[in-house]
């Protein structure tokens, strides 16, 4: 199986009337997959989730409390979520580490999203990850695979070896990438929530709602997508289009990421921010750390992709305190 193949020379195909769910089924791989209904990345709407979209940021102590107040004031998880719907929580459980070293999603936000969607008539929710650390103990170490199973999830890992459950899947508003093996379980779900962590990464500068996408992908990943890496994240999130965006801003990294593991490169934020636009989830991400959403060439580049807003004058941001 391929990784990602890379675009070299060729002019970037936009408004070519392309759906995601045409391209999607035009891979001989994925044909049989999406032949019929919805799935988590078919339906999401062509166009960005444009300038002005709202965010809604919670602040507190409680991250259970405060992703539900969040997605209340956001309209609800039933804005997202409809009976019977098979849903894919996409937390950061890529390394080995404790909730209080922020290096993956809080635990305990995982499971309250999982209760929500269960709340809502999802018939099932599923919560995985393609992580760097050995999965077991990241699943153990995090908190998250509990804390999900106790809220309803079925928490399973990503077998990056069985090629089976991986599908090619074109890039067709990609620059430097034509195509990426996406994984085949996320692609069945009919909605997708994307749950990263705000932190520090040695590379793009910060991961966000933006750089957890890539745990959706197989191969080697870091071959690919690391170089150049801000062109290449930015073409992965027009395939990847989240329903849902909720970063984990309760702890934040500030240094020493995207692993880290020291606890005095840690601080304690208080937020979670939610919305539908990727793009200015991550631009709020980044004042979070202050920096200017501008310096960091993949919040850039997804904005020139029509993915979302940057510019955070130009978006509605609500505030409620839990």
């Amino acid at each position: 199986m391929r990784i990602c193949s890379e675009r070299s020379g060729s002019p970037v195909r936009h408004g070519s009337g392309v759906t995601r769910r045409t391209f999607i089924r035009s891979t001989v791989a994925g044909a049989a997959v999406y032949a019929a209904g919805r799935n988590a990345f078919s339906e999401v709407a062509e166009g960005p989730a444009g300038p002005g979209s709202d965010l809604v940021v919670a602040k507190g102590n409680d991250p259970a409390k405060m992703v539900r107040a969040a997605i209340d004031a956001y309209g609800g998880m039933g804005r997202f979520v409809k009976k019977g719907d098979v849903v894919l929580v996409k937390p950061n459980i890529g390394w080995d580490r404790t909730p209080e070293q922020a290096a993956n999603t809080n635990p305990q936000l995982v499971a309250e999203l999982v209760r929500m969607c269960k709340e809502t008539g999802a018939s099932r929710v599923k919560v995985y990850d393609y992580t760097v650390n050995a999965a077991d103990k990241a699943y153990a170490t995090s908190g998250i695979a509990q804390a999900a199973r106790d809220a309803g999830a079925e928490v399973s890992y990503v077998d990056v070896a069985d090629t089976s459950k991986w599908v090619e899947t074109p890039v067709p508003k990609g620059k430097v990438l034509t195509s990426c093996p996406l994984y085949k379980d996320a692609l069945e779900s009919d909605v997708f929530i994307n749950v990263p962590i705000a932190k520090h990464h040695n590379m793009p500068g910060l991961t966000l709602a933006i750089k957890n996408l890539m745990g959706l992908i197989g191969g080697n990943r870091g071959a690919l997508i690391h170089r150049p890496i801000h062109e290449r994240l930015a073409d992965l999130a027009t395939v990847l289009r989240p329903h849902l965006n909720v970063l984990d801003a309760y702890r934040i990294l500030l240094r020493g990421g995207p692993e880290g593991g020291n606890l005095n490169d840690v601080a304690y934020a208080n937020k979670v921010i939610v919305g539908t636009d990727i793009v200015a989830v991550d631009a709020y991400g980044a004042t979070l750390f202050e920096k200017d959403p501008a310096q960091f060439g993949f919040i850039v580049n997804a904005r020139e992709r029509a993915l979302g807003e940057y510019d955070l004058k130009k978006v509605k941001i609500r505030e409620v305190t839990v």
